[in-house]
């Protein structure tokens, strides 16, 4: 990937908060020159995410300074700003498009976040510096400042500061890499986000599956359910305070919608039928799911908070996986009703139903990305692969090259897809990886246990 170069700059100061946090107080700042904000016609310190990646950014990020150690809920202030700096850094590398100094540079004192060394940096091998600080309040708070820097300008590109309760300290240097990420890139945030999953264990045939939650990297994880009953297919509501799963509960599997406050589920759709595959419309006011009613799968609608479910397709083939569009007007779904398994698109409304897939082989599980400019699906062909093509059909594109990968889910940007990869065999096992639109930046994201059919949620509130 073509990256960054840099001449000129304008500073923009900026001073956000975080969820829950408040307006910081942070160190004084380099004087904000005026000028345009398009860093292109600028010469900013850019990264190019369109080219694909040939060379990673070099981003320096130290460990962030604090003015006094005092002892925190969340720990002491001096070990934060180390843990801070490396949830930066392992971001920003996990992103594939930059490529932090590895531990062992230089600290840098309190004083020195706003009036960095750049003579040092360069040729450390640092084209872009992160500095911050970390900072106990009076009242139970932390402050934690984040400072964007372009060394060879010289200059300061970006600032944000974040107020937080000591339980959401991860999360500042989740928005701190956010803010970087972001204003490197172009491209929108992911970072400060959450992922609910399977988690599984056990035999096959005889394998647990209960709901968990956790941090995009894999951090703060919290099983949901306890395993006695099979949990399958979590999808978030938009507000991020409920999930939608199916579930074996009483040996039937059914519809049910988990409270995460609470800890308290409800059954959506009487289990009178078989129902599964459920997904919740953008506006949070449907989920969408699958109905099998007389040796027939149709794709249906139920208002969120219960109630006559409405059926959307009438085919004599199954028709099943539907999500939404975005903006909620379409719906993307899976039907057999050709002969072979393949992708259409209707309206919201169940109308106008038209494939959109013609390649060889079958498709499964799409998803509409964030952006609403691709559909995301899992290729069936002698082996299950991670592909994306436009929401009309055209430029297919597969991503991934393993045996039995499935189930692909969009970060909050649309720039990355969580799926999970599949092993054979009677002590096969399954766990989640994540690739990019290069299809180059691949890795696996590390899980309690072995994890499947994730669910990236939005950006966190």
């Amino acid at each position: 990937m073509t990256t960054m170069l840099h001449k000129t700059i304008f500073a923009l100061a900026l001073v956000a908060s975080a969820a829950g946090a408040q307006a910081q107080t942070a160190p004084a700042p380099p004087p904000a020159p005026s000028g345009t904000t398009d860093p292109q016609q600028q010469g900013e310190l850019v990264v190019d995410v369109v080219g694909g990646v040939s060379a990673p950014l070099g981003i320096a990020v130290p460990v962030m300074p604090t003015a006094e150690v005092a002892n925190t809920p969340a720990g002491r202030t001096d070990v934060l700003g180390q843990q801070l700096a490396q949830i930066v850094s392992t971001d920003l590398r996990n992103s594939g498009l930059f490529k932090p100094l590895e531990a062992g540079v230089k600290a840098v004192d309190y004083p020195e976040v706003t009036a960095p060394t750049f003579d040092y940096w360069g040729p450390a091998g640092a084209s872009a510096l992160v500095q911050g600080f970390i900072r106990a309040n009076g009242d139970g708070t932390l402050t934690v400042g984040c400072y964007l820097y372009d060394v060879f300008s010289r200059r300061e590109l970006a600032r944000q500061g974040f107020v937080v309760a000591p339980a959401d300290w991860r999360r500042a240097g989740h928005k701190c890499a956010d803010m970087i990420y972001s204003k490197l890139t172009g491209e929108g945030p992911y970072f400060d986000s959450r992922v609910v999953y399977v988690s599984e264990t056990g035999p096959k045939g005889k394998r647990i599956k209960r709901l968990a939650l956790m941090d995009q990297d894999g951090e703060n994880h919290t099983f949901l359910t306890n395993g006695q009953a099979i949990a399958l297919t979590p999808r978030f509501s938009p507000d991020q305070r409920s999930i939608v799963y199916m579930s074996y509960l009483d040996d039937r599997p059914a519809i049910y919608v988990y409270d995460i406050a609470s800890k308290r589920q409800r059954l959506l759709v009487p289990n009178t039928n078989l129902t599964f595959a459920p997904r919740v419309s953008p506006d949070g006011r449907w989920v969408l799911f699958s109905m099998a009613v007389g040796g027939n799968t149709d794709v249906y609608r139920v208002a969120f908070g219960g109630g006559t479910p409405q059926r959307l397709t009438d085919s004599p083939g199954i028709d099943t996986g539907g999500t939404y569009s975005p903006d909620g007007g379409r719906i993307v779904f899976e039907s057999d009703r050709s002969g072979t398994q393949q992708l259409y698109v209707m309206n919201a409304d169940g109308s106008q139903q038209q494939r959109i897939s013609f390649g060889s082989g079958r498709y499964a599980t799409p998803v509409w990305s964030p952006r609403g400019n691709l559909i995301a699906f899992t290729k069936l062909g002698g082996s299950f692969r991670i592909g994306v093509m436009s929401p009309a059909g055209g430029n297919e594109q597969l991503l991934t090259e393993g045996a039995q990968d499935e189930a692909p889910s969009w970060s909050p940007n649309g720039r990355v897809l969580m799926f999970f990869r599949s092993t054979g065999g009677g002590s096969g096992r399954a766990d989640l990886w994540s690739v990019d639109l290069t299809g180059v930046n691949l890795r696996r994201i590390p899980t309690r246990l072995d994890g499947s059919d994730p669910a990236w949620g939005p950006l966190r509130p």
